[in-house]
Formats: C-alpha cells, structure tokens, sequence
C-alpha cells in the first residue's frame, strides 16, 4: 500500500552543503514538495548524479540513490532502471557534467528512450571546480579558463535534446517555484527519457546570468511562459506576441495591428519543427526582440527501451525456453578448424 506521505519525510539527515544563495536550494525544496503528489513510495524513488555542484542532490533526499562519475549518470541510471524497470529515476547533472565528459551520454538517452527523468541545472560555469567556463557558458564570458573572452560557441541543452530524438523538453527556473514545480510534475509523469533544464543561478562565479528572466520587473518583456494549445503571448501588458513567418518567427504588438489572440503561433506540444523553431529562438545574439520560452517545448510518446528489450525477451524465450549461453555467445557464424 502506497504511504500518505509530505515534503518533510523526502528531507534526508544530511547538512545541506551548498553556497548561500545557490538556486539549487529551490530546486531542492520544489522537488522535495512535488514527489509527495506523485503517489510513490519512497523504495521505489532513486536520484543518480554525476560530480559537480549539482550532483550531490542525491544526498539531501531521503530515497535511494547514487553519487555517480562524472559524466556517466545516465549509463548507472540506464542499468538501474532495466535491473528494475518499475522504479521511478532521476538523473541529476549540470551544464558541465552533462553536456562536456557527459555529452555521449547525454544524447543517446534520448536516443533510447529510457524512462527516466534529467534534471539539468544550467548556471553556464563549472561551479564545483571554481569557475571556469562551461559548454553553455555564453561567448565572450571572461572566467579563469577564458581571462580573455571565451570564444566558444554555447551549447543549447533543448536544442541538443530535440536533435538527439527526445521525447520531452521542458524548461523553467529557480525562482520561479510555482512553475518549476508543475514542469517536474510533467517531466515524472512522462514515460519515456524526459529532460528538464533549469536555470540556476551561481551567486559565486556566474550570478545573475539570467537575471533578465527571473527578475519580476524584467521577466515579461523577456520570458514567455508557452502551454500546449495556447497562444504565444508575452509583455508587460501582454501586448506582444509571436507568428509563424512560415518557418520564421516574429515578435508583433498583435492588438495595434487588429489581431486577437487566435491569429497568433499556437503552441502544439507534438510539433517537433514548432519545438525546434522555439528552442532556437535566442541563438542569435543580435536578435534581442525574442522571448525565452519556458515550459513544455515537446512531448511524445513512443515505446521505452526497456519496452522493446523485454518485449524481445519474451519472443526470444518463447521460441527457445532454455537457451544456452555458449549458443548464444556463439551464434549461427561458427567454423570448425581441422
């Protein structure tokens, strides 16, 4: 029987070692806020990270879990979950772990498909390792591995994702907790390999890169904040909005030029040239009129990798109910040397 349980029965005896206003204290406590809704017992819930700032989450979690090596969460997460498909994981990574040692990973968890969740925090440094420049640090940022600029071109987490085939991205930020926690309610209940990258401010080495997103006063000329069927419409008095120029994006003040609110791009969760478009919004820099989207980009369903393998398994034991493994090892290509 399931147990009734709270946030407080998720908060492990650990002491919470992270810098004073780090955002993963948000993300922790949303998180820890949110599992309870979800109807799981606490055996069956399993956090995984890799190493870096982010990565001792598992930690402060009073379930089961596992601090990892760098990079590879996603491999120990892969074998967790086929060892025991009916548990309920986490891959907990940052921008460095993820998407630099970790990036081959990365992208074929999407391509398989596996239903566990990634939560990505995204400051844009290597916190842990005291500030260098990370894969999605922007161009030009000076850090103790670029004192002159870095002139790297930033990853785009989402964008990575949706190429590697995913099947749900989503973003959100840490202070916004009211939508951080309705972005890892969907990112828990999606099955199949689910990708939800936050922005984390580190007051240490990065703070207030995202300043223009999670600061009310600066937040709706910059965020839109997209749902599925629902217009795309932001601005301080929702006065703006976006439309498909065919495959090209514009920013319109929809109400000055006799629109409603229908004429406008209509955002459809299950359009991956739509979710594409969006990802990419703000690539270019000297494009500055775009919004960041936050909330559900994408989201499918296809069968799960552990689907497909134990839906193979019950055909293979079906035709042979006592396989050997020199038979299989072995194979039908096999010569006999005189």
């Amino acid at each position: 029987m399931t147990q009734v349980l709270t946030s407080k029965d998720f908060v492990s005896d650990q002491d919470i070692k992270w810098c004073p206003g780090c955002g993963d204290y948000s993300i922790l406590k949303q998180m820890q806020s949110v599992l309870p809704e979800l109807g799981l017992d606490k055996e069956d819930i399993v956090f995984i990270s890799g190493i870096g700032c982010s990565s001792r989450f598992p930690y402060y979690m009073d379930t089961y879990g596992m601090h990892s090596i760098h990079g590879r969460a996603p491999a120990v997460a892969s074998g967790t979950k086929i060892a025991n498909p009916d548990l309920h994981v986490w891959v907990i990574t940052g921008d460095g772990d993820s998407l630099s040692i970790g990036g081959n990973h990365f992208i074929h968890a999407f391509r398989r498909n596996m239903d566990f969740n990634i939560l990505l925090f995204n400051n844009e440094i290597y916190g842990l390792t005291k500030g260098q420049y990370s894969p999605t640090s922007t161009q030009g940022l000076k850090t103790k591995s670029s004192p002159y600029g870095s002139v790297d071109y930033p990853f785009n987490p989402l964008g990575v994702a949706l190429g590697a085939d995913a099947t749900f991205v989503a973003r959100s930020m840490d202070r916004d907790p009211v939508h951080l926690r309705e972005m890892m309610r969907r990112t828990a209940e999606h099955k199949g390999t689910s990708l939800l990258e936050v922005y984390q401010n580190c007051p240490i080495f990065n703070d207030g890169i995202f300043e223009e997103f999670t600061d009310k006063k600066k937040r709706s000329a910059n965020a839109i904040y997209i749902e599925h069927g629902q217009p795309m419409i932001f601005g301080a008095e929702e006065e703006l909005g976006l439309v498909l120029d065919g495959t090209t994006p514009r920013v319109v003040k929809y109400k000055e030029l006799g629109m409603s609110a229908d004429d406008l791009w209509i955002h459809d969760e299950q359009d991956i040239t739509k979710a594409q478009i969006l990802s990419h919004l703000f690539d270019d820099p000297k494009e500055t009129e775009f919004p960041r989207p936050f909330g559900v980009l994408y989201s499918i369903e296809r069968k799960t990798y552990e689907e497909l393998l134990f839906e193979q398994l019950n055909h293979v034991m079906e035709s042979n109910p006592s396989p050997k493994l020199d038979d299989i090892l072995a194979g039908k290509n096999t010569w006999v040397v005189n």
